[in-house]
C-alpha cells in the first residue's frame, strides 16, 4: 500500500515504509523515548529496540480516504510521565508528517511496549 497525493501536476505515490520511517525518526527525537519496538513484541516475547533502518516494523500506516492514521509502538524511558511523552510524540509526528508530506494526519496512536532505563 501507499499514500497517494494528487495535485494539479499529477499524482504522487509514497510508500507506507517511507511514511513509517519519517514518523519513526520524528518520534525518536522526542524526550523520553528510548526507541521503537516491534508491533508484535508482546506476542513474540521480544524486547529488542529497533534500529533506525527498521522503524517501519514499529509503525503502522493506514489511509482512510484523505485521512492518514499512524499507530506507533514505542519504548519509553523509566521515570518519565508516560502521558506527557505520548502527547509529545503525537504532536511531533503530526507536525513532521504535515510539513514533510503536506497531508494532515487524523490520528497518531501510541502503544507503549515497555519501559527501560535510558542509556546515558
Amino acid at each position: 500500500m501507499s499514500v497517494e497525493l494528487k495535485n494539479e501536476f499529477g499524482s504522487i505515490d509514497i510508500s507506507n515504509d517511507v511514511v513509517a520511517q519519517i514518523a519513526g525518526g520524528a518520534a525518536i527525537e522526542c524526550y523520553g523515548i528510548v526507541g521503537m519496538a516491534s508491533k508484535h513484541q508482546i506476542r513474540d516475547g521480544l524486547t529488542d529496540i529497533l534500529r533506525k533502518e527498521n522503524f517501519a516494523k514499529g509503525v503502522i500506516v493506514r489511509q482512510d480516504g484523505e485521512d492518514l492514521h499512524i499507530d506507533m509502538y514505542v519504548i519509553i524511558s523509566y521515570g518519565t510521565k508516560i502521558s506527557e511523552v505520548a502527547y509529545q510524540v503525537q504532536s511531533k509526528v503530526k507536525y513532521t508528517l504535515d510539513k514533510t508530506l503536506g497531508m494532515a494526519v487524523k490520528s497518531v496512536n501510541i502503544y507503549v511496549q515497555g519501559v527501560r532505563v535510558a542509556n546515558v
